[in-house]
């Protein structure tokens, strides 16, 4: 199969009054959705745009920012999704470095940019163009008035190459230098398909889009309800997630750790009837938080995926046991996985990316016989579960010893009074280096020595660390653990010592 039919087209065929996107009071039908892409779609080629050209988003989660990455793969553009946590700056690089050639942007960040861009973004010499998102959500509204949607089943209609460059994803290795990965529509659509086959996704299922759409992980829940004709739930800012699953019935959700600690600090009486699936993923998943939330009647799913595979490789499934629900899952379908030499994940397939964006042109670094090196380590047992161990670029040698940060800090959150933990090497004249560890607390206080006489229970006194440190304010509610920054934080001077012991 080298093309599909549009599948925005094809739901909006098959379940045009139902809920695509619901975002507080607003519903927006499966018709409607179609309606104003082809309108955003068209107002994009009007301002000039191209298929094959790039353009960026900067913008918050919202039910336009669909309509707008929808357009620009309709116009057969290639979509770049920019982290909106970033400074200006920064966003203007990795824009030049992917050879952007628009810009859509909203909110604050936007005023006073003009037509062709503005001194707040630094592109006083780039040929960056800026696409006013009012524009866009003016001329979908006005163009989509008296617009038809298709209803003869059958019919045809727009298709997708899907070989076709899609989007353009920025994701940080273990050097802290961005990415720029390239997928495919067919990356993303083969991606979908082989989750909603795991966990089946179907009209009047509602998946909540909480993580951002510049993560992987974000696109991922667009395009598995596009294929389902379900409803993508997109809360209103300063709801909480309690709330959010509640208010709108919330069936699949994705979340990291830190996310489904704070679910369960609801009181124990709370429930959410209407929730089948929860997919965990990000980190290491400590037992005791899988353990709690059985106890609570979450239906967690423990997941393994990355950019470059445009999102889940391997989850477990409903008839896993409790054994296997803490590891990473099996190998969903459409990819392939396989452990090369020293433990290192190796993966194909047709979710695989096209490349990494370098001087505007992709290029796909893989083995000889095309298999693509994640750099995480782990192991298959005899069932197919996939445990992941680690990366590989984190592990260093203490003293001779193999350190991985992942198993130190699993051991470390499976203690009730901590929240999440980051372990990070440091340079040490006898040992060459030592780990630290820095700790969120979970509503009480912790000392060092309590902490490191928890891991001596379990783990070798090489792996205790040295020192535990105070968790930063300023990581408090990051999606994703900057491993670089801890590392520096851990040289420079981290701040406040809880405690702690050299083990020898």
């Amino acid at each position: 199969m080298t093309e599909i039919r549009c599948p925005l087209e094809e739901a909006a065929e098959r379940h045009g009054e139902r809920p695509a996107v619901v975002s507080g009071a607003r519903v927006v039908s499966y018709a409607e959705f179609h309606q104003r892409v082809a309108g955003v779609t068209a107002a994009l080629r009007r301002t000039g745009c191209r298929p094959g050209e790039r353009v960026a988003v900067f913008a918050p989660n919202s039910p336009d920012y669909l309509v707008w990455l929808l357009s620009v793969l309709r116009l057969g553009a290639v979509c770049c999704p920019m982290n909106t946590r970033l400074p200006h700056r920064t966003v203007t690089d990795l824009l030049r470095r992917a050879d952007c050639r628009w810009l859509v942007a909203r909110g604050p960040e936007q005023e006073g940019l003009g037509d062709a861009g503005g001194s707040a973004w630094n592109m006083e010499e780039s040929d960056l163009r800026v696409i006013r998102s009012r524009d866009l959500d003016v001329a979908g509204d006005r163009e989509t008035t008296g617009a038809e949607v298709p209803s003869a089943k059958g019919s045809g209609g727009s298709t997708m190459p899907l070989d076709r460059p899609a989007t353009i994803v920025f994701t940080s290795g273990s050097t802290g230098v961005p990415k720029a990965v390239l997928h495919s529509y067919g990356n993303h659509y083969y991606n979908a398909l082989g989750s909603n086959t795991n966990l089946p996704l179907a009209p009047g299922d509602r998946w909540l889009l909480d993580l951002p759409l510049y993560h992987v992980g974000g696109l991922g829940i667009l395009f598995r309800s596009l294929l389902a004709g379900s409803t993508v739930v997109m809360p209103d800012r300063g709801e909480t997630l309690d709330a959010v699953l509640s208010r709108y019935e919330v069936t699949h959700l994705s979340v990291v750790v830190t996310q489904l600690h704070r679910l369960l600090q609801q009181p124990d009486s709370v429930r959410y009837p209407a929730l089948r699936y929860i997919i965990l993923g990000g980190s290491p998943v400590p037992l005791k938080l899988l353990e709690r939330a059985a106890s609570r009647g979450l239906p967690v799913f423990a997941s393994y995926g990355c950019t470059e595979m445009a999102s889940q490789v391997a989850t477990t499934g409903p008839g896993s046991t409790t054994a296997q629900r803490l590891t990473s899952g099996k190998l969903l379908p459409h990819r392939r996985l396989r452990i090369g030499e020293e433990g290192e994940i190796q993966l194909a397939g047709e979710t695989l990316f096209m490349g990494y964006v370098e001087g505007g042109k992709p290029r796909r670094p893989l083995t000889e016989d095309g298999w693509f090196a994640t750099g995480d380590l782990g192991r298959v047992d005899e069932d197919g579960y996939l445990t992941v161990i680690g990366r590989r670029d984190n592990r260093f040698f203490s003293g001779g010893e193999t350190i991985h940060p992942e198993e130190i800090e699993r051991v470390l959150t499976d203690h009730d009074g901590v929240e999440q933990a980051v372990v990070v090497p440091i340079p040490d004249e006898e040992f060459g280096q030592r780990c630290v560890a820095f700790v969120q607390p979970r509503g009480q206080s912790l000392d060092g020595e309590t902490l490191a006489a928890w891991l001596r229970r379990s783990l070798p006194r090489y792996k205790v660390p040295d020192a535990f440190y105070q968790w930063p304010p300023a990581e408090a509610n990051a999606f994703k653990v900057d491993r670089v920054r801890f590392r520096r934080l851990a040289v420079e001077g981290p701040g406040l010592v809880l405690g702690g012991q050299r083990s020898g």
